[in-house]
């Protein structure tokens, strides 16, 4: 139940609908004229909106269809009956896209309660990790998309992002107070300049533990300049760096290639990952400077 002295948004156009469902508008359509799945409300000039109400059935529809429940079926029964279908579905099988889509609807009606009981539920199913790199880890992935395109707006992103942050420093704290078995290298984690979003690279900092490895978290916004006094306490350094919007993609190449200047020598190199490497060019790449487009690709080369 949503307070009403929230000033919580709560009315969506069909390419939100489309953008924290992931069903084109098109078939959105399609469902709604042709099963009266929804019920759209409309402006003065026809444009459809849609309420929280609307969303979260729609969420239901779509789970329900992914476990191959016919639309033509599922428009058979109540928005009562879809929601019992569902809870039948998520205690029998993987509850991996009900999670993302309860954790969705936290984010947006800034519900801390589901939030803690949808993550709590997952963990007494699966391990800590297994919650992360099975749900968060594609949550995450989400919410840069949500924020870009508008659907969610900058306070719901911090809303849900430190919520995340919570559980990540409980957990990483656990592996932080035992000695490394791995001691060949050490990570050096960062932001560069300008750049905040320092989610993902908290959550590379949880794996490299797990995988026995030292890690020195530095955080958001540090200059080049900075990086080069780490070398003063070790030999052997692997800097990792998520890029979600800084550099921008005119500056990225000439960073990476300052990067590799200032910083890279025979005992260091870089690894970057997040949305602006699809900008980097081959040209300043090298063994040293390794691009990766996942946290799942990383985490593998490990």
């Amino acid at each position: 139940m949503i307070n009403s002295s929230y000033n919580v948004k709560s009315i969506f156009s069909i390419k939100d609908l489309e953008n924290l469902s992931g069903i084109k508008a098109h078939t959105i359509r399609i469902w709604e004229k042709r099963y009266n799945i929804l019920e759209p409300m409309r402006s003065d000039t026809n444009i459809r909106n849609y309420d929280l109400k609307s969303l979260q059935k729609l969420l239901n529809v779509v789970l329900l269809n992914d476990y191959g429940y016919k639309i033509s079926r599922i428009a058979e029964h109540s928005s009562e009956k879809i929601e019992i279908l569902v809870r039948e579905i998520i205690s029998e099988k993987n509850t991996k896209n009900h999670a993302l889509n309860a954790f969705k609807m936290a984010m947006i009606n800034f519900d801390q309660a589901l939030f803690f009981n949808t993550y709590n539920n997952l963990l007494a199913e699966k391990s800590f990790r297994d919650v992360f790199y099975e749900v968060v880890v594609p949550l995450m992935e989400e919410i840069g998309l949500l924020w870009q395109a508008g659907t969610i707006s900058p306070a719901q992103e911090h809303f849900i992002s430190f919520l995340i942050k919570q559980k990540l420093l409980l957990n990483t704290e656990k592996l932080q107070i035992l000695e490394p078995t791995r001691t060949d290298k050490v990570f050096v984690l960062y932001l560069p300049e300008n750049e905040i979003h320092e989610l993902a690279l908290m959550y590379l900092n949880y794996e490299i533990l797990l995988n026995g490895y030292k890690t020195i978290y530095l955080g958001e916004s540090v200059p080049i300049e900075s990086l080069k006094d780490m070398k003063k306490y070790f030999d052997t350094i692997v800097y990792v760096s998520y890029l979600t919007v800084e550099p921008t993609k005119e500056a990225i190449n000439g960073y990476v290639q300052e990067f590799k200047t200032e910083i890279i020598d025979e005992n260091s190199e870089v690894r970057f990952l997040g949305r602006m490497v699809e900008f980097i060019d081959n040209k300043v790449k090298s063994d040293q400077i390794q691009v990766f487009n996942s946290i799942a690709d990383f985490v593998e080369d490990l």
